[in-house]
């Protein structure tokens, strides 16, 4: 189940250094700040929302292993964001 997750974070440090390089930015930099986003916000819904929910559905592992796939979502939801800020930045100087 983190294996799903850490195959999207490595997915975010690679679109965060591609779109770097297309914006002539510091590519280390914002694949840094790419991957630090996408994981503390995996570990905040991973800690408030995923933990509570997980104790409703003892027996399901269908139903565990969707909710597990919630953080990832959101700190993919998350690092659009970031990206975006990024990219807004850089237009702006």
């Amino acid at each position: 189940m983190l294996l799903l997750a850490k195959f999207a974070g490595i997915a975010v440090l690679v679109w965060f250094f591609i779109s770097a390089k297309q914006q002539g930015e510091p590519a280390y930099k914002w694949a840094i700040i790419g991957v630090i986003g996408y994981w503390i916000a995996w570990w905040a819904v991973r800690l408030s929302i995923v933990a509570p929910l997980t104790a409703l559905f003892p027996k399901n592992g269908m139903a565990i292993f969707l909710i597990t796939q919630i953080p990832a979502v959101c700190a993919l939801i998350a690092a659009f964001f970031i990206r975006k800020k990024l990219i807004a930045d850089a237009t702006n100087q």
